[in-house]
């Protein structure tokens, strides 16, 4: 399937370390996972002049896209272009290689001269770069410990320590300035699925208080930046 189910949760530290204890006995964690268990996910998300992106994630705009770049670890040997593109409740990723060069100019602002071997997805952002005056406006980041299940091309992600950074140009430092944007002691537990998601790993994700929501991290850490400005 090319759009995927996404389920969010934001939970406690009480459920967050007793979730993980059910799906560690029950999935195997992702290939990618260092030693730890765990990795640190950091992404630039793009909004253009009028915060369409920041608007439309606020009135549930359906569909709805967002470009973002993202390294893992710090890592500036792969740094990814993204394109998450969200229809009736589900989700699909597109994505292609940048070259840190490339990065460095998308973190400025600046439009990438393209060539007709450039991937379509680079030349989409471009396109609105020039045409929307999409420009790098956010950083996210967070650590995560994630779990993968071939049956259903299932996803589990256990977010902490997330924060955000008004500091684009900053994007590739080992260190940038950072702020939480939740309550301490608050996280974010996603599952996402193709078509089904197996028996055995809903029952263990059940919890009393556990409610699903439509929480985005892109949302919110724009929504400090841009507090006394929309809101």
């Amino acid at each position: 399937m090319d759009y995927r189910h996404e389920l969010k949760y934001v939970v406690t530290e009480k459920e967050m370390a007793l979730l993980e204890n059910r799906i560690r006995g029950l999935v195997s964690l992702d290939v990618h996972a260092e030693e730890a268990g765990m990795y640190r996910i950091r992404s630039l998300y793009f909004d253009d002049y009028y915060n369409s992106c920041y608007l439309e994630n606020e009135t549930g705009t359906d569909p709805r896209e967002k470009f973002r770049i993202r390294i893992y670890n710090g890592d500036k040997g792969r740094i990814n272009l993204e394109l998450k593109c969200k229809e009736h409740g589900m989700t699909r990723k597109l994505s292609c290689i940048l070259t840190e060069d490339q990065c460095r100019t998308l973190m400025a602002g600046r439009l990438l001269p393209m060539n007709g071997n450039d991937p379509p997805l680079l030349k989409k952002l471009n396109l609105l770069m020039r045409t929307r005056f999409l420009r790098p406006r956010v950083i996210v980041e967070y650590d995560r410990v994630p779990f993968a299940d071939k049956l259903g091309n299932t996803r589990i992600t256990l977010d902490r320590n997330i924060t955000s950074s008004d500091a684009p140009l900053r994007f590739l430092e080992a260190e940038l300035p950072r702020r939480p944007i939740l309550a301490a002691g608050r996280h974010i537990l996603e599952v996402k699925y193709d078509e089904f998601l197996p028996d055995y790993i809903y029952q263990n994700l059940q919890l009393a208080d556990l409610r699903q929501t439509a929480f985005s991290k892109y949302y919110l850490c724009r929504r400090y930046s841009l507090k006394g400005v929309l809101l």
